[in-house]
């Protein structure tokens, strides 16, 4: 386990790196050496170790003094636009780091959508349903829906194995007594988890990404988003094994938590890049979100009408559903209710694993 004094200088080189600054794996190893053999008494003596290790030039200087005291200071930043700069589109790169209010200084998020944006990193902690998600990802190979694969293997079916048939030739002199045939090979189907980090959303956005975590680790090509007034492909942070490292990584990359609700816009901006919308092609479909959006319905509707044609299901679980009267009243949550498979409970994370086993395992078109 990753001890936790070294968390700050793993997150600096991530988040120089999403700011277009150059931090390679070795230079990363280097910092931590040049720091060890210091013997630091000064944050000062860390940013010199930073400055001589990563090299700034002087006119990215600022901005990597200012990334520094975001790690190191705890001072709260703009963040850039969210992972590598080809994974984000353009109309959502927020440019250079200025300095922010800190987050306890914001009024704290109601139940209610808004269209305001707020940007801060938010510390995602642990949980306490560690089992539980341990539990779930193993669980997971054996019960995400599969389909068939171009591929083939010896065994029971219709194909005709024409290599086999001859070997059996040559051995037995031409003779041939039954016809060798080859199956189709079955793959897990793609899975893609959306997850609203909106203010509406705040008591169970955590929980959603450790759950998020597990379901990466657990399944075989997952693709895990977060929405709000921004979209952030977290797939690559959830990637890690330690579920510590990976929300540490996460929670760096996400930079409109508790802020407003678009969905519709967020979602046609995942539609409108090929390479994440090829995500969601034949794909298990997971938005985890209460679908309280401001304004009329119009653009999520267009998306998920798009959305559900690429898809193999759509689940949408809402933390709402856990009320058993519960019925979809808002404009936008009545008008895409035909376009979803189920819509189920996503109050904690417990339910949404129970969920999305269930779903796997009966859901058909």
């Amino acid at each position: 386990m990753i001890p936790r004094a070294l968390d700050p200088f793993l997150a600096f080189p991530q988040m120089l790196r999403a700011a277009g600054l150059p931090a390679s794996p070795e230079q990363t190893e280097s910092f931590i050496a040049a720091t060890g053999l210091l013997g630091p008494r000064s944050i000062s003596d860390i940013r010199r170790a930073a400055h001589a290790v990563y090299g700034p030039g002087p006119e990215r200087a600022a901005q990597f003094d200012a990334i520094f005291n975001r790690v190191f200071l705890g001072q709260t930043l703009a963040a850039p636009a969210p992972g590598e700069p080809e994974e984000m589109p353009r109309s959502y790169d927020a440019g250079d780091f200025d300095l922010m209010p800190e987050a306890d200084e914001e009024e704290p998020s109601g139940a209610d959508a808004t269209a305001a944006e707020r940007l801060f990193r938010r510390d995602l902690g642990p949980g306490d349903e560690a089992a539980m998600l341990r539990a779930f990802a193993r669980a997971l190979p054996g019960a995400l829906p599969r389909r068939r694969s171009r591929r083939t293997a010896s065994g029971k079916g219709r194909l005709a194995d024409a290599r086999r048939a001859f070997r059996e030739m040559l051995r037995r002199d031409g003779e041939l007594a039954q016809l060798p045939t080859r199956r189709r090979r079955t793959r897990q189907r793609r899975v893609l988890m959306l997850v609203d980090v909106s203010g509406s959303m705040k008591a169970g956005t955590d929980g959603a990404l450790r759950l998020a975590h597990a379901l990466v680790q657990g399944g075989e090509r997952v693709e895990a988003f977060t929405l709000g007034t921004r979209l952030t492909r977290v797939t690559r942070a959830l990637r890690h094994r330690s579920p510590e490292q990976a929300l540490v990584l996460a929670s760096g990359l996400v930079a409109d938590w508790d802020g407003g609700t678009r969905l519709g816009e967020a979602l046609a901006v995942f539609l409108s890049v090929p390479r994440f919308a090829s995500h969601a092609r034949g794909a298990l479909v997971i938005v985890v979100s209460d679908g309280l959006e401001r304004g009329g319905p119009e653009a999520l509707v267009a998306a998920m009408q798009r959305l559900h044609g690429l898809a193999w299901s759509v689940l949408w679980l809402s933390p709402l559903a856990a009320y058993p009267a519960y019925r979809p009243e808002t404009g936008a949550m009545t008008a895409i209710l035909p376009l979803l498979d189920r819509l189920g409970d996503g109050s904690d994370p417990g339910t949404i694993a129970g969920e999305i086993l269930h779903f796997s395992k009966g859901a058909r078109r």
